[in-house]
């Protein structure tokens, strides 16, 4: 007979990544769907990404060969202010379609720090195209900012993209603050800047066109003064938004997770920096996985009864179901 599993999902803004595997094994089977879960009147839309992930989850057990999943743990981008659809209509659906009677419903912002730093006490910078930090004695949750771009994701890539093409625009204006170099950028990859406005307005997905362009920030930042400028003004807000979540005892761990860190050392170096000034009493160290590590090792937990984290209905919202 074979064992009970376990569902491990990541719902972000480029789609699905779906791992089933059985409690302290790694993941047997792992897939993705590259259609975003959409959002609409209720916030995240539970009726499309339970039509997405059944199917996948379907295969990915008789794939791996595992048992019944019995608990199942979905890490989703925007559940703290989106998910009441989800919590309300998702555990059934788990239930009825796939027989699981556990079940997590967890922001991203929980996943990606349990994948960088497991149950342990610290913060998470998590940043993308968006940027939030999450910290937690486990005893309760903190969250700073993962606003969005139009009221925060301060030190985001869309922050900084943003940033960099202002600074251009100075530039074509002959105005203070310019930087010639990134308008020369933003020449190349966008086109005359006078069209910008038309270009980036309409676009359901600026912030990711936004983001797009930070790393000609980064690319600048070395020669430039103005380009270094925003990465180190970058940096302060991030380290800001750490501060604002850690734990303000014992030796808490600070973890960076997300693409934005790809941009290397014109970032981190000042990050850095700005970590250890403000948290002089935290560890930095390596974040150990990504968001989808984190929905497992919470599967895992989960099903062998030795949950640590705090749950919280907008954090972590972990349900028994009861099946007929």
């Amino acid at each position: 007979m074979t064992a009970p599993g376990y569902l491990a999902v990541d719902s972000g803004g480029s789609g699905l990544r779906v791992a089933v595997g059985v409690p302290g094994q790694a993941p047997a089977a792992q897939r993705e769907s590259r259609e975003p879960v959409r959002t609409g009147a209720r916030g995240i839309d539970a009726a499309h990404l339970i039509a997405q992930l059944v199917p996948l989850a379907r295969a990915l057990a008789a794939e791996a060969e595992v048992g019944a999943l019995d608990t199942a743990v979905v890490g989703a981008t925007g559940f703290a202010s989106l998910g009441d659809d989800l919590r309300a209509q998702l555990p059934d659906a788990l239930a009825r379609e796939l027989g699981v009677r556990r079940v997590a419903l967890a922001a991203d912002a929980v996943t990606a720090y349990v994948g960088a730093l497991g149950p342990r006490p610290g913060a998470v910078l998590a940043a993308g195209t968006g940027l939030i930090a999450v910290g937690t004695d486990l005893t309760s949750w903190r969250r700073a900012d993962g606003w969005g771009h139009l009221l925060g994701d301060c030190g985001s890539g869309a922050w900084i993209g943003r940033a960099g093409l202002e600074a251009a625009l100075r530039a074509h204006d002959g105005r203070d603050g310019g930087c010639a170099p990134l308008l020369s950028r933003a020449e190349e990859q966008f086109g005359p800047v006078r069209g910008l406005p038309g270009q980036l307005y309409p676009r359901p997905d600026r912030p990711a066109v936004l983001a797009s362009f930070a790393p000609q920030v980064a690319a600048c930042a070395a020669d430039d003064p103005v380009a270094a400028g925003i990465l180190r003004a970058a940096a302060r807000h991030m380290a800001e938004s750490a501060a604002a979540v850690c734990p303000a005892d014992g030796t808490p761990r600070v973890a960076l997770t997300g693409g934005l860190f790809r941009l290397g050392a014109p970032l981190l170096g000042p990050l850095r920096e700005e970590l250890a000034a403000r948290l002089p009493h935290a560890r930095q160290v390596p974040a150990e996985g990504d968001p989808l590590h984190g929905s497992v090792r919470i599967a895992t937990d989960l099903a062998a009864g030795r949950l640590t984290l705090p749950g919280e209905p907008t954090m972590l919202h972990v349900i028994s179901v009861q099946r007929d």
